[in-house]
């Protein structure tokens, strides 16, 4: 089978806690645009699938640097736009929906847009934020998994495949002879 065969599993859980979630993204510094980039950059990884109670859903955040300009891009343009905030009807709290952590608004959403300023410090915070967030949407996920009794049927699958292909040092990948497909 795939290599990512339980993700495959686990994507009407996905779609249930993305709408279960809507509450948290609009509370957050992030759009829901720039949410969805956010989730695009992020894999779902389970620590020690082997191991019932140490067993842990977690988001791999690490692709997240690469994808901070495009966010700057984002919350740029609705700050242009005057930020009216994304199908929430502008329920982003007092950002207006936009990702402006610094408090500098629209000046602010130019300047970075140009290159101008200390960005840096704020693409930092904005990759911390993003990444709090991400694992708390795991954790959401693997409760939802564990409440409708799936948890130890993903955990198996997990442990019978190398996470993300990062697994050479611990001897996992291709120790067991399991290319099937």
């Amino acid at each position: 089978m795939s290599e990512r065969q339980w993700t495959d599993r686990i994507v009407g859980d996905r779609m249930a806690v993305d709408r279960e979630f809507n509450d948290r993204i609009a509370a957050s510094q992030f759009s829901r645009q720039e949410w969805g980039l956010v989730m695009t950059a992020t894999e779902f990884e389970i620590e020690s699938p082997e191991d019932a109670d140490r067993a842990r859903l977690v988001a791999d955040t690490e692709n997240l640097p690469a994808v901070v300009p495009e966010l700057d891009r984002i919350s740029s343009q609705a700050g242009a736009m005057g930020a009216g905030g994304e199908g929430a009807g502008g329920a982003g709290g007092g950002s207006g929906g936009g990702r402006s952590s610094s408090g500098d608004g629209v000046f602010g959403s130019i300047k970075s847009a140009l290159g101008l300023g200390g960005s840096e410090g704020a693409d930092d915070e904005t990759i911390e934020a993003a990444d709090r967030l991400a694992q708390e949407y795991a954790a959401e996920l693997q409760r939802r998994l564990e409440d409708r009794g799936k948890w130890a049927e993903i955990r198996e699958l997990a442990s019978e495949q190398p996470m993300n292909g990062t697994n050479e040092t611990d001897g996992t990948v291709g120790s067991q002879g399991g290319e099937e497909g």
